[in-house]
């Protein structure tokens, strides 16, 4: 389109994981920019609060209900946006799933769902979403990873192991569609307080036999060399960033946030 077009229309966004949380956060700065938004998650009662929330902001949002680990779901999301709006142009696989389990008594369910959810459901919302973007030779996906993707954590392979391969196919999707000038890049971000950071570190505290759960917290904050964990509000700023804002010659980067945790 031209370039005076593309200034007033507003740019569409399809944000996974978006019930709550960074995903919640990242759709409503992303409506505040102008942007249509479609909600993607399994909550509809929160999907439908988020939805809200961005139409506050004065921007349409659509909301798309379902479990991504089912096949052809991320597929239909992708559709289901294209068709409500004419495309796509803004992909953020925020979804994600793990539990805290030993490594040797890892079950075989646990390891399946973390990454059908982490890896093959992300995997093929990149490749629907990337399609669409080609056509339109414009475009940007980011996948949100985790510090987790590069350390040995043994109470919770299965979900580093899906980021690695978060990590893995960002870069593969950026170089596919780099010819077409679609932008994919990943975000790790830090300790936040979300719902799924407090359920996971308070599983870790009982596999460690830690009866004081602030204690552990706080014993895992001053590990972060500034100190403190991340606002959900300034990582979902950067989410932002990398969508709207990034140079358009970064493409197969990994922004990390984590406060110095993550340092490569």
């Amino acid at each position: 389109m031209p370039a005076e077009i593309l200034e007033t229309t507003p740019r569409r966004a399809l944000v996974t994981g978006a019930a709550g949380g960074l995903g919640r956060e990242v759709a409503i700065q992303l409506a505040a920019r102008r942007c249509a938004v479609a909600i993607a998650d399994v909550n509809a009662e929160g999907a439908a609060e988020t939805a809200r929330l961005v139409r506050e902001k004065g921007a349409e949002a659509e909301t798309i209900i379902g479990d991504f680990t089912r096949e052809g779901a991320p597929e239909a999301a992708v559709e289901k946006v294209v068709v409500q709006w004419g495309g796509i142009d803004i992909l953020v696989n925020n979804a994600g799933y793990g539990v805290i389990e030993p490594f040797l008594d890892a079950t075989y369910k646990s390891w399946t769902r973390t990454l059908a959810l982490n890896v093959t459901a992300l995997a093929m919302a990149c490749k629907a979403a990337g399609r669409v973007m080609r056509e339109q030779r414009s475009g940007r996906i980011i996948n949100i990873t985790s510090p987790g993707s590069r350390m040995a954590l043994p109470d919770y392979t299965a979900y580093t192991a899906s980021k690695a391969g978060v990590d893995s196919i960002t870069r593969a999707a950026a170089v596919a569609l780099a010819p077409y000038g679609v932008l994919v890049n990943s975000l790790a971000p830090g300790m936040m307080d979300t719902e799924m950071q407090r359920s996971t570190e308070a599983d870790l505290a009982r596999a460690n036999g830690r009866n004081d759960l602030q204690a552990f917290l706080d014993e895992r904050t001053r590990r972060i060399p500034l100190g403190r964990r991340a606002e959900i509000s300034e990582v979902a700023e950067a989410v932002v960033w990398l969508c709207l804002d990034a140079p358009k010659y970064m493409t197969a980067e990994r922004l990390n946030m984590s406060g110095g945790l993550d340092k490569d």
